[in-house]
């Protein structure tokens, strides 16, 4: 049950993920700084001011078992997003992605495509899930844009399954890649991954 229970530092060529802590807090203000990502009401960012108490409650969800949450390094070491495997259930097994977010200047570049090969490996051949799950809002056309090209398949949608910070009700698009469809989805992934460094300065 450890690998469920303590997340690992896992090393790509454009990213690291390491264990989120309290240690990360100051880099976490400094990548939100301006407050510009949690401006978009449908994500759920923190803001500079909140980055303490975002760390705290993401290592009470990793006490319970219920998240192993991880701090985004770019590849000069700089914290550049979040991410995590959450709704963990070892018995099935079973983890979905989320809580990510990216700071503007590594969006749309390798970050995100290694992020999630990184990930989903884990995922896969670490923890041996036959299924990884992706939620996102239904007004968040980019997110999935993104978990669509990743190649998972959308499941449905859960209408009014959450609340926004706002208090409005929030449509969920649940999206999923199942163990027979991993290794197309992992040579995806290499393929777009090599295109990224193929056009990287």
């Amino acid at each position: 049950m450890q690998p469920w229970r303590q997340p690992p530092r896992i090393s790509g060529h454009h990213v690291s993920l390491e264990p989120l802590g309290p240690g990360h807090a100051d880099a976490m203000r400094a990548a939100l700084a301006g407050d510009e990502l949690s401006r978009l009401w449908f994500t759920n960012v923190p803001t500079a001011a909140d980055a303490g108490q975002y760390i705290d409650k993401a290592l009470l969800a990793r006490e319970a078992g219920q998240a192993l949450p991880f701090a985004v390094l770019d590849a000069h070491g700089r914290l550049v997003g979040c991410t995590r495997l959450y709704d963990l259930e070892p018995t099935v097994p079973r983890a979905s992605i989320g809580y990510t977010w990216y700071v503007p200047r590594v969006q749309r570049t390798g970050v995100n495509t290694e992020t999630k090969l990184l990930l989903l490996t884990h995922a896969f051949e670490a923890l041996g899930c036959i299924s990884v799950v992706f939620e996102t809002s239904s007004h968040n056309q980019r997110s999935r844009a993104a978990i669509a090209r990743l190649g998972a398949r959308q499941d449905g949608v859960l209408r009014n399954h959450k609340r926004y910070a706002d208090g409005s009700p929030r449509d969920t698009v649940v999206f999923s890649i199942i163990d027979s469809e991993w290794p197309a989805v992992k040579q995806n992934l290499l393929s777009r991954l090599a295109q990224h460094e193929r056009v990287s300065p």
